[in-house]
Formats: structure tokens, C-alpha cells, sequence
């Protein structure tokens, strides 16, 4: 379905970002926060009243509904499940004490991988293993997501996952401990990683069915159309995020990045993120045009390919103007102690 956004304006402190894109909506939006609540309960990935509240505030399941509209029922519950978990071991890495330790953030991806790489999806481990809920968790999400895909859909899956944990942990957390704040070109790079955007875009054939073979999804006009939309997704998140990513000192934000190292003002630096976030997207349509020109006889695999892309770009552009997760800087931020799970990748020591 499509209609215009509820409270669809930007902030008057974000410039507007170009998106060409309609809003969409998944039908099945409200089922799957009903779904969501419940499995973030069952599965002890959020216990406390106020981890709760934050995170019913992000409205995950609204999230997924935006970036996948055409899913059926079971998918869409799932993507909003993949997301929860994505955020919340994003939050446990970039707010809590777990990314600035390294021997927890190694313990933590190898635990990942074991279930990623088992033949079972990770069951026997849950079952024989007392395992953090974020590490059980994933083994419930891995074998609803990769029991019927291709496998080498899995690998390229499991690739982008392990790029994800390990980028966020071993070079963001790296900076952290050390005080290191990146250069614009480095971190464009490992942004796409840290974001989680491959694995989120990978996602996208699950959805919809698709297998897109390897050659395919190597090739050079594949590629340029797929980067250029994931670092508008991730340049997008961090405008939004700017602030409450500064409030907790992170310097991880392509914003606060611009006003670093070209000697900027907040003001001017979002504006102009916000003018290289719009450049990028009309490189992606370009980007998207040779694709489609340099394989003609793929038109009907990469059609609902790029809609997927589109509608990330659109539903996260969406879904970060009206989340409570990024709340304004007029309102008080919400300490770490509040809302991270201390035991949600293993207690903290």
C-alpha cells in the first residue's frame, strides 16, 4: 500500500535529504510489533521495564514494515525480529561496556560464529550449552532464516554477518579504546559494515524469494548500485543519530566526522552530509540504469532486487524522522545503565 507518512517532515534542524521513493507500508505492520514484543520477551533479549521502554520506543516492527512492505506475514515478523537483535547488540557494542573490552567482544563473535557455522543452525548448541540470549537468540533467527536458502546464499550471508560483528568490534572498538577518531574515507568503508546493511539488504531475497546467482552479485554494476544504497541508508541513520551518538560521546557519525576534520559547525556539517547523502542517492538511480542496461536478460530478477533497495532507502529515511530512538537534543538522553541487558552477550564482569 501506498500513502503519505504519518508526521513525515524532517526536523527543522535536518536539512531535507532527496528520496524519490514513495512511502509503503507492510499490512502486516501491527502483527508484526505484536509478534516482536513477544520475542524479545521469550527470549530475554530485553527483561527490564526500562530496556523495554527504549526499545518500544524504536518501534522495530513499524521499521521492517516500512523496508520490506511486500513480505508476507511470517517474513515481515522475522525481519523485525532480525532487526531488534541487530540493534541491540549495536547498542551493547556502542553504549555499554562490552565494546570497549576486547576479550568480551572476541567471546562474543566467536559464540556467533559457532552458531552461524553449525549444521544445525545452532539447536544442538542450545541445547547442550548455556548460552547468552543474544548468541541463543541468533540460533532461533539463523535457522528461520537459512533452513530453506541457497547455500551459497548462507555463505555470503554468514560473510556479511561476521564483517558486521567484527568491524563493529575489533576496528570501531578499537578507536574507542585507543581515541581514535577515524578519517571520512575509512569509515565510509567500514560504515557499510558497522551498519549491518549488507546483511539487511541480503535479507531482501529471503523476502522475496530470489536467488541471485554469484556472478552476478560480484559484478561491478551490481556492486555500485548496491554500495551507493546502502551509504545512503547508513549516511541517513547517522544525521538522525547524530545526536544522541554525541551525548554519549561516540565519534563513530559521518555528521559529527564532517565537523571534525573540515573544521565545521554542527549547522553547516549536517547540511552538507545531508547534500552528499542526496548526491549519493541520484548516484544509486544511475547506478541502477546501468545495472538493469548491462543485463537485460535479468531484468525480472533485479527488478524486485532494486525495489528492495529503494524501499530500504525510502522506509529508513521513514522510520528515523519519527523513531524515539533518536531523540532531539532538546530532550534528556537515556543513560546506558537504563537500558542495556547487562547479561545480554554475557555478564559483565
Amino acid at each position: 500500500m501506498t500513502t503519505t507518512p504519518p508526521d513525515g517532515t524532517a526536523p527543522a534542524a535536518v536539512p531535507e535529504i532527496l528520496c524519490p521513493f514513495p512511502y509503503r507500508v507492510n499490512p502486516y505492520v501491527d502483527q508484526a510489533r505484536t509478534h516482536l514484543a513477544e520475542w524479545v520477551r521469550s527470549t530475554g533479549l530485553v527483561t527490564r521495564d526500562s530496556a523495554r521502554k527504549r526499545f518500544d520506543q524504536a518501534d522495530f516492527g513499524w521499521f521492517a514494515a516500512l523496508v520490506y512492505p511486500t513480505a508476507g506475514r511470517r517474513h515481515v515478523e522475522l525481519m523485525a525480529d532480525w532487526f531488534a537483535w541487530l540493534f541491540l547488540v549495536d547498542d551493547q557494542l556502542d553504549d555499554g561496556s562490552a565494546g570497549r573490552s576486547a576479550e568480551r567482544m572476541e567471546q562474543m563473535v566467536d559464540g556467533m560464529r559457532a552458531v552461524l557455522e553449525a549444521p544445525d543452525f545452532g539447536a544442538s548448541l542450545v541445547r547442550t550449552t548455556t548460552l547468552p540470549p543474544a548468541v541463543a537468540s541468533l540460533a532461533d533467527l539463523w535457522r528461520r532464516t537459512a533452513t530453506d536458502a541457497p547455500a551459497h546464499w548462507r555463505r555470503r550471508f554468514i560473510q556479511h554477518l561476521e564483517d558486521c560483528l567484527l568491524t563493529a568490534t575489533v576496528w570501531e572498538g578499537g578507536n574507542r579504546i585507543r581515541g581514535i577518531v577515524p578519517d571520512e574515507a575509512t569509515y565510509i568503508e567500514n560504515r557499510r559494515h558497522t551498519g549491518a546493511i549488507y546483511v539487511c539488504m541480503d535479507l531482501i531475497d529471503i523476502v522475496e524469494h530470489l536467488d541471485v546467482p554469484e556472478e552476478l552479485y560480484d559484478s561491478p554494476e551490481f556492486t555500485a548500485a548496491l554500495n551507493a544504497a546502502c551509504n545512503v541508508v547508513c549516511w541517513t541513520n547517522d544525521v538522525y543519530s547524530l545526536d544522541k551518538e554525541r551525548s554519549l560521546g561516540e565519534v563513530h557519525n559521518l555528521a559529527y566526522l564532517a565537523e571534525y576534520h573540515r573544521g565545521l559547525d554542527r549547522e553547516t556539517a549536517l547540511a552538507q552530509v545531508c547534500a552528499e547523502t542526496s548526491a549519493e542517492t541520484e548516484h544509486f538511480l544511475t547506478a541502477e540504469e546501468s545495472l538493469l542496461a548491462a543485463r537485460p536478460g535479468r531484468t525480472a530478477l533485479l527488478a524486485p532486487y532494486l525495489s528492495g533497495m529503494r524501499t530500504w532507502i525510502r522506509g529508513n529515511l521513514d522510520w528515523s524522522r519519527r523513531t524515539k530512538r533518536y531523540q532531539t537534543a532538546t530532550e534528556p538522553q537515556a543513560l546506558p545503565a537504563e537500558y542495556i541487558e547487562r547479561t545480554l552477550i554475557g555478564a559483565d564482569r
